[in-house]
Formats: C-alpha cells, sequence, structure tokens
C-alpha cells in the first residue's frame, strides 16, 4: 500500500478570514448561551438554600427532642454543631459541621427564636444581603 505525503507549501493552512469566521461564530454561540447558564447557576443557588434551610430546619427539631426546646437567639445555630455550655441533654452535633450554616453567596443562615408556640425561623437574605428581592436577590426561608 502506497500512502501519499502531503507537501506543505505556502498555499496550505488557514487563512486569517477562515480564523476569525469560526471567533465569530464561537462568539456569537456564547452570547446566546451565556446569560442562560448564568440563570441556571442563579436557580441552583437558590434551590441549594432551600435545601439546607430544611435540612437546619430537621436539625433544629433533633435539638428540640433532645434538650426539651428551642436554640435561644443568643446561641443561634452554632449549638446544632458544638453543645451549649452546661447543657447535659445536648445529644449532638445536630450537623456534620459549620459550612451547613452558611448560605451559598457566603453569609451566615439568620436565625429566628420561636415565639410561644410556634417555630423557629430560618432565612437566607439571597445573593443581595438585604431583605426583599425577587428571582435571586429574594430571600430564602423555610
Amino acid at each position: 500500500m502506497n500512502r501519499r505525503q502531503h507537501q506543505w507549501n505556502a498555499r496550505s493552512g488557514v487563512t486569517i478570514l477562515e480564523v476569525l469566521i469560526v471567533l465569530a461564530i464561537i462568539a456569537m454561540i456564547a452570547a446566546v448561551a451565556g446569560p442562560r447558564l448564568i440563570g441556571y447557576l442563579g436557580r441552583a443557588k437558590s434551590e441549594t438554600a432551600k435545601l439546607q434551610i430544611q435540612q437546619i430546619g430537621s436539625a433544629l427539631q433533633l435539638f428540640y427532642i433532645d434538650t426539651g426546646r428551642y436554640p435561644t437567639s443568643s446561641e443561634s445555630l452554632g449549638v446544632l454543631v458544638s453543645a451549649p455550655p452546661g447543657d447535659p441533654s445536648w445529644a449532638g452535633p445536630y450537623l456534620d459541621n459549620e459550612e451547613g450554616l452558611i448560605d451559598p453567596w457566603g453569609r451566615a443562615y439568620i436565625y429566628a427564636e420561636p415565639d410561644d408556640q410556634s417555630q423557629p425561623s430560618v432565612t437566607s437574605l439571597g445573593r443581595d444581603g438585604s431583605r426583599g428581592g425577587s428571582g435571586e436577590d429574594g430571600d430564602v426561608s423555610g
């Protein structure tokens, strides 16, 4: 079998125009797909916050079952990871580590102690870190 060897010469290869056309096509695809991918990422962070808040809520229920009370505002959510001083009924940790107490945007979840017979509240302020908003900037609570 004979193999043909290709001879390279000055006309072989691609022209600068062909390279520019390929780059323009790639840029158009990125312009269309980029915003959609960023939207998916934002929605994924909000969904992650909802799941983490549900997990914290379950840990709070376990804490309540063991101690007969919810954490105080001064104790906050840290008692789910490490025992409060002088509480022999604590049987935790109720969460693996303190990273579970940080929302997907890098801020601590806000804990509100329950009033009388109500349930405790755990909230994330979303991407913007302030109350209210919509979309990824909206508050997430359980």
